[in-house]
């Protein structure tokens, strides 16, 4: 009783807090701001723009440039290398935490320091209090949420390079959490379970620990809704010998890591009759509801479904018939951003309030990036920011309703004016602080999770399979377009292709390449993605093998023919470099008459380059 009361006083001074500091939203911005520009007043990158000390927000703005990673990335090198003297930040840089990939295809690299994970801690306590303020009792249980960590590597200065969520992870805050102090990481997974680097093992033995505690299950998800949905796929093709581990109390033969078979066998209990109940039910024809049917006590499930995500509704919503499902946050590797502070909302309406206290932050508006006559949903860069443009932005409590932009952090980490890459969209306001709905990364064309594929990127690895694999064939290839196809599990990029063969100066549409050229093309393509995507391929199995399909000959034609009958200008019209609409899929598909994939995965190696 004692217990509940001291939980039920702190659920109280987190939304206090939530309440505090977004009705003092511009306050508060300015003392961060005021904050972390003291503390690094004497870090060279500061001092190289002039800003000579000062601290005021007028100074900051008209002194210190919009950046991207781009334009730091030598002073990042150099702290890679080795390099400690205060470059960024006045505080020792911990390690790096790698983001999606760069123009160049490698991994960016996020300087952090220590402090930053009591900012995470405290971030992930203000969840519950949101999540127990509209679905009470989550407090009162476990969490089988899917948790997985990624390889790691150093840089040639000795620095740990790694994910966000394998840093936290790691950290001895989560491994030493105190599940009575925040009750939110009571998770049906042992500690070895998570931090396992084999998936299949990890997989395995999460799924098995969630069964075998499938009566204190009051909270399922995983980071990602993608995530998710491999797991109930895992459970599918799994469920006779995670039966059969239950019914007899051994562990599968194929769980070789030592300490996860000894945290699992903590909980593994020889129980037949609960053997018999989950054979019943994944022996049934239909899994709808699958997830309240084996986790009868859930009461909502929580995975990230906004943005490139949203597709993966239909699918979660069928098997967790009819349960909340909920975004709860929204973070990045540079900083932890907002939370979503009405979690019962519709799923593809899901909103977060950004905290003041986590970092700067400012707001580009979309509209002077979009080129005249865009209408697609990325936005496309014109041209550098000009000096007018740079004093444009506005900061968190000025945004307007409906409007978009993109966001830009400055962090106590040492990144000052940084154009995360994110495009928001004000969705209303707490207090005086927006909520924003996420709309999707600027540019990014491809993305089946943590991946991100731009226009440039994908250009620049189609061209180079053409030449490396067609060319020679005197084969020409007349248009492409791509496809995130996340209808499959895991999802797969599909690339679009028609082409022509030019033999004795004539053009011969009916020559047929061989199978193994496209097939060839798959795996070129896949060697040129950056190395999230490699990773996601190799390591982490969280996406599928490339496909090309092969389209009849003037198929692009009516592509645009389709599009200028919605009102697009033939003058102006370009092929789009994705897809996503159903119409102009189906006109794809049935266009298709032959389809490839890549042989085998691309080379990655968990290293740093």
């Amino acid at each position: 009783m004692e217990c509940s009361s001291v939980m039920k006083e702190k659920e109280k001074k987190a939304l206090e807090f939530i309440e505090h500091v977004t009705t003092n939203a511009d306050v508060v911005q300015k003392q961060v701001l005021a904050e972390i520009l003291t503390r690094n007043a004497g870090v060279e990158y500061l001092q190289r723009h002039g800003l000579g000390g000062r601290t005021d927000t007028n100074s900051f703005k008209k002194l210190v440039p919009v950046i991207t990673y781009e334009d730091i990335q030598p002073d990042i090198n150099r702290i890679a290398n080795g390099d400690k003297s205060p470059i960024l930040c006045s505080h020792p840089i911990s390690e790096f935490l790698t983001s999606s990939g760069t123009s160049g295809g490698e991994r960016k690299l996020i300087p952090t320091i220590e402090e930053e994970l009591d900012r995470k801690e405290f971030f992930y306590s203000l969840l519950m209090p949101i999540m127990n303020k509209y679905i009470p009792g989550l407090d009162q249980g476990k969490a089988m949420f899917l948790l997985f960590i990624k390889s790691e590597s150093k840089t040639p200065g000795g620095l740990l390079a790694r994910s966000a969520v394998t840093s936290y992870f790691r950290s001895t805050k989560f491994i030493n959490r105190s599940i009575k102090n925040d009750p939110y990481t009571n998770y049906t997974s042992p500690n070895e379970t998570i931090l396992c680097l084999d998936n299949h093992q990890s997989m395995y033995s999460q799924i098995l620990c969630g069964l075998c505690l499938h009566e204190e299950v009051v909270r399922v998800g995983a980071i990602f809704g993608s995530g998710l949905i491999r797991a109930i796929q895992f459970l599918e093709n799994n469920w006779m010998g995670l039966c059969n581990d239950i019914r007899t109390g051994t562990l599968n033969p194929e769980i070789t890591d030592q300490l996860v078979r000894e945290s699992v066998m903590e909980i593994l209990k020889p129980d037949p009759f609960l053997a018999d109940f989950i054979e019943a039910e994944c022996g049934k024809k239909s899994w709808k509801g699958i997830i309240t049917r084996l986790w009868p006590n859930t009461k909502c499930i929580e995975t990230i479904v906004t943005g490139t995500m949203s597709s993966y509704i239909p699918t979660l919503e069928y098997y967790c018939n009819g349960l909340p499902l909920v975004s709860s946050l929204y973070a990045s590797s540079e900083a932890y951003f907002g939370v979503n502070l009405n979690p019962l909302c519709e799923p593809s309406e899901a909103s977060y309030t950004l905290i003041p206290t986590l970092a700067y932050f400012e707001f580009l508006p979309m509209q002077r990036n979009k080129m005249v006559g865009d209408t697609s949903s990325n936005p496309v860069a014109r041209s550098p920011l000009t000096e007018k443009e740079q004093e444009e932005l506005v900061d968190l409590v000025d945004v307007k309703l409906g409007e978009e932009y993109e966001l830009v952090v400055t962090t106590y980490a040492g990144l000052y004016r940084y154009k995360v890459g994110d495009i928001l969209r004000v969705a209303g306001f707490k207090n005086k602080a927006p909520r924003f709905n996420f709309i999707c990364r600027k540019n990014v064309v491809l993305s089946i999770e943590a991946d991100k594929t731009d226009e440039d990127e994908l250009q620049s690895a189609v061209e180079k399979a053409v030449i490396n694999h067609l060319t020679s064939l005197n084969v020409n290839l007349v248009d492409y377009t791509a496809y995130a196809d996340k209808s499959t599990v895991p999802g797969h990029y599909v690339i679009f292709c028609e082409y022509i063969v030019h033999n004795n100066e004539s053009t011969n549409t009916s020559l047929a390449v061989p199978p193994s050229i496209f097939e060839d093309c798959c795996l070129a393509i896949e060697e040129s993605l950056n190395s999230v995507y490699r990773q996601g391929r190799v390591a982490d199995k969280s996406i599928g093998p490339l496909e090309i399909k092969i389209v009849e000959r003037g198929t692009f034609n009516e592509l645009m023919d389709f599009a200028v009958s919605l009102g697009a200008s033939v003058s102006q019209y370009k092929t789009p470099r994705s897809v996503k609409i159903a119409p102009i899929l189906d006109l794809l598909n049935s266009k298709a008459v032959s389809n490839h994939y890549s042989p085998r995965c691309p080379k990655w190696a968990p290293r740093f380059t």
